[in-house]
């Protein structure tokens, strides 16, 4: 805006070089010089401010009158404008119909590094990065890159909270895979060629030439990010609608949230205990979020001990202890020795599991 503020004169003399009108149309284009050439003419009764004062837009520089307030109905802008922290880059074609709150959110929404995160979905210890599409090995649903499912339809999800004002995002995978750029056509395509070889191969098969890398690239790099930085959004976006204390959690303690929803999705309803827990707001309002207290440390644990003993925590051990971890309030200062607390805690969880089947049987 530097160029367009050592062009408007203050005072009683209103005056626009030639060089001031060129960088007026680069920044702001024809809209703001409709507006301007009104400015213009009203200028007798424009009142002058004190020019030392900050300009915070091209018309800072003087108050418009009544008359020039407001500008012709072609000149409204009815774009949300986009800040350059956004998670995602707005479609040149704009953000798909329902997509909008997508686009909306920003890094100041969060308190974590969002490339941190992509990177740890990326690593073969959570997601794993595949370019082609390949069965998940429960469901034999498509995924592709960093399992990001291929197939899914848009579904409802009604925010059963009353005081949670945020609302859950579930959009089809379709209209995903368009919010991150991607042709239509070419998704259809990709899905055909699945089933095919599905059908062909069965999902073990097909799961095992993963791990040969016998799978022809149908996605790029960039694509493959793409998609993911889509359905990061979409986690973030319903971890909010999942914890209305989101804004308070630290940024770890966001991330591991996150991370939940993103590999659990819709599923995440069923660990009822965790829910209640995160949304207690005596907790999280008084000394919940505090190390050096004893009452928040008490709560972490037990935040943690409602997914320590569940059933993805033994299944899914490694990315569990990832994630269990981050909810410690000491792990910004030490992540490895709060991942060993967790892992230490989940081997008793299961040799007392263990022990606990031996005794049953016996009896």
């Amino acid at each position: 805006m530097t160029g367009i503020q050592t062009d408007i004169q203050s005072g009683h003399e209103l005056r626009y070089s030639g060089a001031g009108m060129r960088a007026l149309f680069r920044i702001c284009g024809w809209a703001w010089l409709v507006v301007l050439a009104g400015t213009l003419a009203g200028a007798q009764s424009a009142t002058p401010v004190d020019p030392a004062a900050p300009v915070s837009s091209p018309t800072a520089g003087f108050q418009l009158s009544a008359r020039a307030a407001s500008p012709p109905a072609a000149t409204v802008i009815s774009k949300r404008p986009i800040t350059n922290d956004g998670l995602l880059p707005l479609p040149a074609a704009g953000a798909p119909a329902g997509l909008e709150p997508f686009f909306q959110l920003s890094n100041s929404d969060i308190k974590f590094s969002f490339t941190h995160l992509t990177e740890i979905l990326r690593d073969k210890k959570h997601e794993g990065w595949v370019l082609a599409a390949y069965p998940d090995p429960k469901t034999s649903r498509p995924l592709i890159g960093a399992g990001f499912t291929l197939d899914l339809p848009a579904r409802e999800h009604p925010q059963g909270d009353p005081l949670n004002p945020n609302l859950f995002a579930e959009p089809s995978s379709a209209q995903l895979w368009e919010a991150a750029g991607l042709d239509s056509h070419r998704l259809q395509l990709i899905l055909d060629d699945y089933e095919s070889k599905l059908e062909r191969w069965g999902t073990r098969r097909f799961r095992k030439k993963i791990r040969t890398d016998d799978l022809t690239d149908q996605v790029t790099e960039d694509e493959a990010l793409d998609l993911l930085r889509v359905a990061e959004v979409q986690a973030i976006l319903n971890a909010r609608a999942y914890c209305r204390n989101f804004d308070r959690l630290s940024g770890s303690q966001q991330m591991a949230l996150a991370q939940l929803v993103y590999q659990m999705g819709v599923n995440l309803e069923e660990f009822s205990t965790f829910l209640a827990l995160i949304n207690q707001q005596p907790h999280l309002e008084n000394a919940a979020l505090t190390t050096n207290t004893v009452g928040g440390r008490e709560y972490w644990q037990d935040v943690q001990g409602s997914l320590i003993h569940s059933q993805w925590a033994r299944k899914y051990s490694t990315r569990a202890i990832t994630v269990i971890a981050m909810f410690d309030p000491d792990y910004p200062e030490s992540p490895s020795a709060a991942e060993k607390r967790v892992k230490a805690t989940l081997h008793l969880s299961r040799h007392h599991r263990r022990k606990s089947k031996t005794r049953t049987a016996k009896a």
